[in-house]
């Protein structure tokens, strides 16, 4: 499955087109047309039209997705074999795209938890935080405290990719070329492509049952979580840590810190760090997520992603959420912590995907 049909209404490979302009992204009961016309949103079909808007205004500022109707063979190479107690953990890469004949591989760790067993089992992609260890971070053997995602979920019996944002870990990449050769417009929209082929990856492998699959993120790949899910409807469950509130709640509208070469530095060249251009807000990831199970940690004390925003920002994707009949698949966490994801709230994220994606 290359394309879900919900992506399919968005233009792949090329500029994306620039859907209207909504002055207030937090309204998301409304859309608009191409006049500025405002219509009331009251129905899923209703929804899904802006839904697109949303897909696009993303694209605009992180470049365009692109094509996935003629990807390559994922060819993973296996270059290390840990066994644990619970699983083994492989050390792969496998190609993300090919440029002629150069092929991009992208390092991960694959988990496959043993003993075999005779079904499919549930699957997760795990994004790491900003951490120069990249995707070792989320693995007991280097990893820090309370970051070691991945192989908490291994030893819950589910597969697990956890692959290296580029500049991370062991993917080494040139911004400059890659912003040069124009392919795409934020490294942001690179780490959303990569990880969509990890989701062609976990679906490609017999260990994985692929309706079943979900994200899980930590800060940097808290927001990475959001945004690949947006695109991917094959990710039934969405698990964010740290990693979001609205661009007018992130130090109080200043933006300069999504612009560098590794996120989107369209937000300044092109939309001059004034939060009110950006055309899409948090507001609408998280509610184009809908109705998927989604669950938010989002510590009271963490300077980086204002607790207020988020709580802002669940209330009005509540209404989406119940255009679907679905409120009780949105969860939030709220801990007395810093930027931080503390082993209580872990423990009930992943209650959350054991209940949502079925895994005993």
């Amino acid at each position: 499955m290359l394309i879900t049909s919900m992506l399919a209404c968005v233009l792949l490979g090329a500029e994306a087109p620039a859907p209207p302009v909504y002055p207030d992204h937090s309204k998301l009961m409304e859309r608009r047309d191409e006049s500025g016309r405002v219509w009331p949103i009251e129905t899923k079909e209703q929804w899904a039209k802006r839904r697109e808007h949303v897909l696009l205004g993303m694209q605009q500022a992180m470049g365009p997705l692109p094509d996935r109707t003629k990807l390559p063979d994922l060819v993973v190479k296996e270059t290390e074999r840990l066994e644990r107690e619970k699983y083994t953990r492989l050390t792969i890469t496998f190609v993300a795209e090919k440029d002629g004949d150069r092929e991009e591989r992208v390092p991960a760790y694959l988990y496959l938890p043993k003993p075999g067993s005779a079904k499919p089992q549930a699957a997760m992609l795990a994004l790491h935080q900003t951490h120069p260890l990249g995707k070792g971070d989320v693995d007991f053997e280097k990893g820090r405290n309370n970051r070691c995602v991945a192989s908490e979920l291994a030893e819950r019996g589910y597969v697990v990719l956890a692959p290296d944002y580029p500049s991370f870990g062991d993917y080494k990449i040139d911004f400059a070329a890659m912003y040069k050769a124009g392919r795409y417009g934020s490294c942001t929209m690179k780490g959303i492509f990569n990880h969509m082929r990890g989701v062609d990856l976990l679906q490609s492998r017999k260990e994985v049952d692929g309706e079943r699959i979900g994200v899980i993120g930590h800060s940097l790949g808290g927001h990475n979580a959001m945004f690949v899910a947006a695109f991917d409807t094959r990710l039934k469950v969405i698990v964010t840590s740290c990693g979001w509130t609205p661009f007018h709640d992130y130090y109080g509208g200043k933006i300069a810190g999504w612009t560098s070469d590794r996120y989107m530095p369209r937000l300044r060249d092109v939309y001059k760090l004034d939060a009110g251009k950006v055309p899409f807000d948090f507001y609408e990831v998280l509610a184009a997520l809908a109705p998927r199970a989604f669950f938010t940690n989002s510590p009271l004390r963490d300077d980086n992603f204002d607790v207020k925003g988020v709580k802002k920002a669940m209330a009005a994707a509540a209404a989406v959420y119940g255009l679907f009949d679905a409120k009780d698949r949105l969860a939030a966490e709220y801990p007395d912590s810093g930027h931080d994801f503390p082993p209580e709230v872990r423990e009930k994220a992943y209650l959350f995907i054991d209940a949502t994606l079925k895994q005993k």
